[in-house]
């Protein structure tokens, strides 16, 4: 079977289509062949696959074929079961006949020999030819059509079908396509029943000595054509995926040696996607393929259908896959194939995946997480390709060209070097390019970077090459090992000079007293007994890719530096690009730094910068702090041959915030030189500077500073500086942000005074301001170097106490400060509720009570009300405050006791009031204490008694007064408290009489009741009373009491009474003309014992003395009013009684009062109209409505029993029980009247009558 192999590869390259057989039995297929070959491809489909499911397959390609054909003619037997993909997969008959004789005698019996064969799956078209207008003709083709039917059609299958030649029915070429699809669908499912059963019958020979692969192969990939060929594309890939598993486990079974292969010319160029780059002849050994070409053919075969099912992800997938796999076979052969073959394979294969999925791809036509995906398998490809193509280039001696970044260097140093038998020799003729190579390297020098930064270059290599390409070679000797690693060489290199200092340290010495004739390049004559120098080793490895490489383009790239850097960039963008459309973006932002490499060495100093700050951005990111140390100088280079102040600036502060161990001091210290020159220097376009990863602070340990609502204070800060040495800062503000309210805004506070800050920890304080109340932390931390506005939002926590340089960029949720909500500081309130003595000189104490808050440097002012004065001349006192509860260890501190259980320790201080104002002693910050006001309060009326049998009503408002009362407190006298405080005055004593009794001699015993009106004790030393005209004293007539008990000792609030003896006097005539003295004077001498604390006390102005000291003794005067007693009155007035029927509310109603008299008054009242009696009547508005005159004369007559009635007319407004109206004689005294009979107090008045108008009848 495997003789048939090219056969089957030509029949494979030009077969592609199903294949329709049609038997042209009466020469019909050039008249319809048009018709037929319209309707192809077929538009839809339905076929089975391997498993019986149907498929619907769009746009089925077929091809009609008679039958006569040679294509279809010359095959032998064998072929045809062999290749049976490519047989008939349906035969049509076309057939017509116009006679029913002839169908039966002629046609009938070759269409039973056609039809014999039961591998065929046939039906037979009828084709009229008879003419729409003959109808005898039209029914004969009937009948003839009929006869077929019955003859080759049955019930379970229709194998007839009409073909009207003038014109076909509407339905005719829909049945015609179900029927060639029903032929299509038996035929595939036979033929694939009969592949399966001839692989099933191979496959049990898979591990018997007569199995061959090749067989298999034919009938797998036959089987796996014909799916091909009918669009199953899923069966068809699924079928090379088993031919390749069971290849590779042949291969790997199988004990025999085979060829790997991979030795022709061209095959360092993958054939990934080329089945056909080579016959399957040319790679057949003995039962089974070489596996170097025939995996790319099953792959190739694979990426075919993958491609037409239209999933280039899938590709790109097994691609890359693939690739990796192979190349690791490669690795396994590598001694035997030509050198660097495996990373020119790689590089091509990459290459043409790239380039076939990319243009197969389109975006949006696939979920974004398989796009996603996509696109990092591509940058995958890209950088795998980027990898061996930097390793060739490092091989021809272009290492000084490649960027030694950390990513190039992880890459190239875990990549092993080739591993040929013999690493390759340089021809005799390369005597020039060797001194070339020379020169080269004697001219490469290491890059020095911005700022004088000083780094070991990183490696490139995983080994030292010289050593690796010596020990490959066929003659290797231990020879001058001086030579093998010499120091320019190794420095060149990058890697192993700390090797070559330690292994031979005078190798220098050697190299330079070494002679040139054995290292000249044109002495090739001894380069076999000696090691090869580095030139050589690049130009061997030049000449032997030279060989290898057969495709132009790959070698054109690196045929020179710009070459291969053109190169290197288009790959390295490639790669960036698809990681940037992928999830994988971090490694797209890397290789945007390898871009950024080449363009700064071509001068795009631009695009350098954007792909810097990439790459910065992202290292700083993840906090690699050592990749964005070896990345970060390079961006603030650019930044600065850009001119780019802003951004350098900026670098330089993110270099400075980088971990100290990454920089030297002295580096550090070039940072903070060109941020503090270009800070000074005028900048064109000055902004604001962060340097939150530079300089954080945070509050000192502890609790927040607490402040009330409209305190000033000093807040301390901590700055952490990273700056190496010493800065000055010219301002420095901080700004606090409320808690509770994010709408509140930022508050700044500001030094004034320019700050040094040193390296480390600084303590920084600063005035606070009045805030708000609510909770702070702090905002952000603003200040300016020189010219330079900086700015830094990042926060820290106090670290250790040994550790001054930690620094967390962590926001504190512990607040710095808190303003307290407005609640009182300090209260001031009288220390003495009850009344003191008027127009006397008084103490009132006024108590400080600070509620915690400190009352340092308190300022009160004091301005008394109305009617009270301080008596200045004398001091004010100043004493602590405190409780009887409290424990004192010794008695004596106490100095006084008040009655209200408090007591004032030692701590007393007199003060003088100045401008109205006096200044709190220190000690009275913290501690409650009572402050003593002398004043007086002043009232020029004289206290008047009262009747004790109706008893006056005192006003307390006579004899309040107030003190006006401002303290100014807090750290700058910000806090102020006002308080107005009433103080009652009142006279020592309230005064009452009444006539105790009537003697028959006309004397009268008036009793005064004197009523204490203070707490304190009062003593009586004597008392006189004054009368006023009319009235005089009796016995001894000097004023005095009738009774003598003096000292009269009154206890607080307690009554006292003393009795007078007097009698009515006759009124002189003569003395008329003079002055009458209305009331009674009663004059009190007393003294006052009691104690500030409690109330009422002894006049400030005096003195402690004798109990008989004149000096205590006081004087109070009250006037009392005393009235002639009245025996008969001279006017009666009665109240007339009211009508029977009652009072009714809406009823007028007559109120009659009899006014008569009872004496005569013309020795009594002197009047010129005493004929005449003027009345009022007063009522209520709210109960009465008076509908005649309420005021008025009534005439009469003064003769004794003359009378008159009074009537008014008056309406009741309310029912109940009203006081009635009330008649009222103003020019008469009530004592001269005599009411008989009288009014009554209360009358009832009845609802009004019901109106018969509000009623309803039944």
């Amino acid at each position: 079977m495997a003789n048939f192999l090219a056969q089957f590869q030509s029949i494979k390259s030009s077969c592609d289509h199903l294949v329709i057989a049609v038997e042209d039995v009466s020469d019909l297929w050039p008249a319809v062949k048009k018709e037929f070959e319209e309707r192809l491809p077929f538009k839809r489909a339905c076929l089975n696959n391997k498993t019986r499911n149907p498929v619907f397959v769009e746009k089925l390609p077929a091809e009609y074929i008679l039958t006569t054909d040679s294509r279809l003619r010359s095959r032998f037997p064998q072929e045809q079961s062999l290749f049976w993909f490519r047989e008939p997969y349906a035969t049509i008959v076309l057939v017509t006949c116009e006679d029913l004789d002839e169908f039966k005698t002629i046609l009938k019996p070759r269409l039973k020999l056609i039809v014999q064969n039961d591998e065929k799956e046939w039906f037979i078209v009828f084709v009229s030819k008879a003419p729409p207008h003959n109808d005898q003709a039209t029914k004969l083709a009937k009948k003839v059509y009929a006869r077929l039917e019955v003859d080759f059609s049955s019930k379970k299958r229709e194998r007839c079908c009409k073909l009207d030649i003038h014109g076909p029915e509407a339905n005719f070429w829909e049945d015609l396509e179900s029927k060639i699809m029903e032929c299509i669908r038996n035929t595939l499912d036979r033929r694939i029943q009969f592949y399966e059963e001839e692989i099933r019958k191979l496959s049990e020979q898979r591990f018997m000595p007569i199995w061959n692969f090749c067989n298999f192969f034919i009938l797998k990939e036959s089987l796996a054509y014909m799916f091909e060929m009918a669009h199953l594309h899923e069966d068809s890939l699924r079928e090379y995926d088993e031919l390749e598993l069971c290849y590779l486990e042949t291969v790997n079974n199988t004990g025999k040696q085979r060829d790997f292969g991979g030795m022709d010319c061209g095959d360092d160029q993958a054939a990934l996607l080329n089945p056909g780059k080579k016959l399957l002849t040319q790679i057949v050994q003995d039962d089974s393929f070489r596996e170097f070409e025939f995996r790319q053919y099953l792959f190739a075969c694979q990426a075919k259908l993958l491609f037409k099912l239209n999933r280039p992800f899938e590709v790109a997938s097994r691609g890359y896959s693939f690739i990796i796999s192979f190349s690791k076979e490669l690795a396994l052969h590598e001694s035997i194939l030509p050198f660097c073959m495996r990373e020119v394979w790689v590089i091509t294969a990459c290459l043409n995946l790239i380039n076939a999925t990319a243009s197969c791809y389109t975006n949006g036509q696939v979920a974004p997480d398989i796009e996603n995906e996509f696109y990092r398998l591509e940058g995958d490809l890209y950088s795998l390709c980027r990898i061996k193509f930097m390793r060739l280039a490092y091989l021809i001696g272009y290492g000084s060209d490649i960027e030694r970044s950390p990513v190039n260097s992880a890459s190239l140093s875990m990549l092993p070097w080739p591993k040929p038998a013999v690493w390759p020799s340089v021809p005799p003729d390369a005597s020039s390019e060797v001194l070339e190579k020379e020169k080269m390297i004697l001219q490469a020098m290491p890059k020095v970077k911005h700022f004088g930064i000083q780094r070991k270059p990183l490696p490139l290599e995983p080994s030292i090459l010289l050593r690796e390409a010596n020990r490959r070679r066929a003659s290797l000797s231990a020879g001058n090992m001086a030579e093998l690693f010499d120091g320019r060489s190794v420095f060149v290199d990058g890697s192993g000079s700390d090797i070559s200092s330690k292994m031979f340290p005078s190798a220098k010495a050697q190299t330079i007293t070494m002679s040139r004739t054995n290292s000249s390049p044109g002495n090739f004559e001894s380069s076999i007994d000696r090691p090869m120098r580095l030139a050589e080793i690049y130009v061997a490895a030049e000449h032997a890719l030279q060989s290898t490489i057969s495709d132009p383009n790959l070698w054109k790239s690196l045929s020179s530096v710009e070459e291969f850097e053109q190169k290197y960039l288009e790959l390295s963008r490639g790669a960036a690009d698809n990681y940037n459309r992928s999830w994988w973006k971090r490694h797209g932002v890397v290789l945007d730094g390898e871009i950024a490499a080449v363009c700064y060495k071509r001068g795009n100093f631009d695009l350098a910068e954007k792909s810097y700050e990439k790459v910065c951005a992202l290292y700083a990111g993840e906090g690699w702090q050592d990749l964005l140390a070896e990345v970060l100088p390079n961006l603030a280079e650019c930044q600065k041959i850009l001119n780019d102040q802003a951004g350098y600036l900026s670098s330089c502060v993110r270099l400075l915030s980088l971990d100290k161990s990454l920089f030297s001091t002295k580096e550090r210290q070039a940072f903070q030189s060109e941020v503090v020159y270009l800070a000074h220097s005028e900048m064109e376009n000055p902004v604001p500077l962060d340097v939150s990863s530079l300089i954080t602070f945070s509050g000192n340990p502890g609790p927040p500073l607490e402040l009330c609502d409209g305190d000033p204070g000093t807040l301390s800060v901590t700055v952490w500086s990273g700056f190496p040495d010493d800065i000055t800062l010219e301002s420095l503000s901080l700004t606090l942000m409320a808690t509770y309210n994010a709408d509140e805004g930022v508050k700044a506070i500001q030094s004034s005074d320019s700050t040094i800050l040193k390296p480390g920890k600084n303590t920084i304080t600063l005035s606070l301001p009045p805030q708000k109340p609510g909770s702070y932390v702090l905002g952000v931390l603003t200040g300016q170097i020189g010219h330079l506005r900086f700015r830094s939002h990042s926060f820290s926590k106090g670290g250790p106490a040994e550790s001054d340089d930690f620094m967390s960029y962590e926001k504190p949720t512990k607040p710095i400060l808190k303003v307290f909500k407005p609640r009182p500081l300090v209260d001031l309130t009288a220390a003495v509720s009850s009344a003191l003595l008027i127009n006397e000189p008084q103490w009132v104490g006024i108590i400080i009570t600070p509620i915690n808050y400190s009352l340092k440097g308190a300022i009160l002012h004091i301005d008394t009300g109305p009617g009270l004065r301080i008596e200045e001349s004398h001091a004010i006192d100043l004493e602590k405050y405190a409780d009887k509860t409290e424990n004192y260890p010794e008695s004596d501190h106490l100095v006084d006791a008040g009655t209200d259980g408090s007591v004032v320790s030692k701590e007393f201080k007199q003060l003088l009031l100045q401008d109205g104002k006096i200044e709190l002693p220190e000690w009275t910050s913290d501690v409650t204490s009572v402050l003593w006001i002398p004043v007086c309060a002043i009232n020029e009326s004289l206290a008047r008694g009262s009747s004790a049998a109706v008893p006056s009503r005192q006003s307390v408002v006579d004899g309040l007064r107030t003190i006006a009362l401002k303290l100014h407190f807090g750290v700058s006298h910000n806090q102020t408290f006002e308080k107005t405080v009433a103080v009652h005055f009142t006279d020592p004593f309230h005064v009452s009489t009444r006539v105790a009794g009537k003697c028959n001699d006309g004397t009268l015993l008036l009793q005064v009741i004197l009523h204490s009106q203070v707490k304190a004790t009062l003593t009586i030393y004597d008392a006189w009373l004054d009368l006023q005209e009319g009235f005089a004293h009796t016995g001894r007539g000097n004023g005095r009491p009738a009774s003598d008990f003096f000292p009269l000792v009154v206890a607080p609030t307690s009554r006292a009474g003393i009795l007078f003896s007097i009698c009515l006097a006759s009124s002189n005539d003569e003395e008329g003309a003079t002055e009458l003295r209305p009331d009674s004077i009663l004059n009190i001498r007393y003294g006052i014992a009691g104690d500030r604390f409690s109330g009422a006390h002894t006049p400030v102005a005096q003195k402690s003395g004798g109990p008989e000291d004149a000096s205590q003794q006081l004087i109070f005067k009250s006037a009392i009013v005393l009235q002639r007693p009245v025996l008969d009155p001279f006017l009666a007035v009665g109240f007339l009684p009211l009508p029977s029927s009652g009072l009714r509310v809406g009823q007028l109603v007559t109120m009659n009062w009899r006014v008569e008299r009872l004496k005569d008054m013309l020795d009594n009242v002197h009047s010129n109209k005493n004929d005449e009696v003027l009345y009022e009547v007063n009522a209520s508005s709210e109960n009465w409505m008076i509908a005649g005159r309420k005021r008025g004369h009534v005439p009469l007559s003064t003769d004794q029993g003359s009378r008159i009635v009074i009537s008014v007319l008056c309406l009741p407004l309310v029912a109940g029980y009203v006081r009635p109206p009330r008649l009222i004689l103003p020019d008469v005294d009530e004592t001269n009247i005599s009411c008989n009979p009288p009014g009554p107090h209360l009358v009832c008045v009845l609802p009004p009558a019901l109106s018969s108008s509000y009623c309803i009848p039944a």
